[in-house]
């Protein structure tokens, strides 16, 4: 078995410096896993997240997932209605941006997005 050292800086893809914090870079060729979507702070009752793609679709990942009021990390189900752009992100990066349909400051939110990077890849001999 053979063994890999990282030494840092590790660069993966091609958006590097974004000034909007709620953005997650995914590099291209990428498989998305899963997407932990955990409320640190209740919201208000009727707000919904989603994630989408910045320049495309705003819940092409998480289709209007209800957060309610309780706290803790809350279950996809139906609302992950965007699993099948999970299999591939393409050959371009993908920048994620998520949105509130409630007009609170009501709540806070960690959204984290598990994936694979090259899973799009043809293995290199």
């Amino acid at each position: 078995m053979g063994t890999t050292t990282f030494s840092g800086p590790i660069r993966a893809g091609n958006i590097r410096n974004t000034t909007v914090v709620t953005d997650i870079v995914i590099p291209a060729n990428s498989k998305i896993v899963n997407i932990i979507v955990d409320l640190v702070a209740a919201a208000n009752a009727s707000t919904n997240i989603s994630v989408g793609e910045v320049g495309g679709n705003a819940n092409t990942f998480i289709n209007t997932l209800a957060t309610g009021t309780t706290v803790g990390i809350k279950a996809l189900g139906a609302s992950g209605g965007g699993t099948l752009e999970w299999g591939n992100t393409g050959t371009s990066d993908k920048r994620l941006t998520v949105t509130a349909s409630a007009a609170t400051n009501a709540g806070s939110v960690r959204i984290t997005v598990v994936y694979a990077q090259a899973f799009n890849t043809a293995v290199q001999a």
